[in-house]
């Protein structure tokens, strides 16, 4: 077995392709500005269809976590965290803690986006703990 690997789209092959270049992208709407993640054919706000790529800073925190301490196959390592991130424009993406002891890791920490290469197709954003709350 080996990771579970997600399949890009037509909607979401910029996402992808902006993992691949260390960039973290998301959709913000022509119309009312907002930013959304994750991608979509239309705002998740107004249901308009003009959307634009924009690239995040990278920054979020951390608005919950859950600690995996039995992975699914030796490919998951565990323990591992899982975590909700509020990233600093405003969406809120699940993605893994890396680099960090799960027994130290608090609701509110700030993270950081990493890339990981899962596979010459796939890059994952990963979050790094750069400042604990």
């Amino acid at each position: 077995m080996s990771k579970i690997l997600p399949r890009p789209t037509e909607t979401s092959a910029p996402y992808w392709q902006g993992c691949q270049e260390g960039e973290l992208r998301l959709q913000k709407c022509n119309a009312c500005q907002q930013v959304q993640f994750y991608p979509r054919i239309m705002c998740s706000h107004c249901q308009h269809q003009s959307l634009d790529w924009v690239v995040a800073t990278g920054g979020g925190e951390i608005a919950s976590f859950t600690v995996v301490r039995r992975g699914v196959s030796d490919d998951y390592p565990a323990p591992y965290i899982v975590a909700l991130i509020d990233l600093e424009e405003g969406p809120r993406m699940m993605s893994y803690i890396v680099g960090t002891d799960p027994e130290s890791v608090t609701i509110g920490d700030a993270v950081m986006v990493e890339f990981e290469e899962w596979s010459d197709e796939i890059t994952m954003p990963v979050f790094r703990v750069v400042a604990a709350k």
